[in-house]
């Protein structure tokens, strides 16, 4: 099953630009397709192969973060080819 899955995180610390860099550099070397935009990071692939990529990538954000808020919205199909169409 193909999961297109939504990330915004927010550190909240002074020094936030350099953790979310780092956390998109790692979604950005991975096998998966990942399309950004200036609020938010998509990420797109299988549900068992993606999902155990994603806990693994967070928590190792988390561990070099203070106080950290990560938003994930998902969604049970793959949007990576999403045209709007108006």
């Amino acid at each position: 099953m193909n999961i297109s899955v939504d990330l915004t995180l927010s550190p909240l610390q002074d020094d936030y630009e350099i953790h979310v860099i780092d956390f998109i550099k790692v979604l950005r070397d991975s096998e998966f397709t990942v399309l950004e935009n200036p609020l938010s990071t998509q990420i797109y692939g299988d549900y068992n192969t993606l999902m155990p990529f994603l806990t693994e990538t967070i928590k190792s954000s988390f561990e070099n973060q203070d106080i950290c808020v990560l938003t994930i919205k998902i969604v049970k199909t793959d949007r990576s080819n999403y045209e709007p169409s108006f």
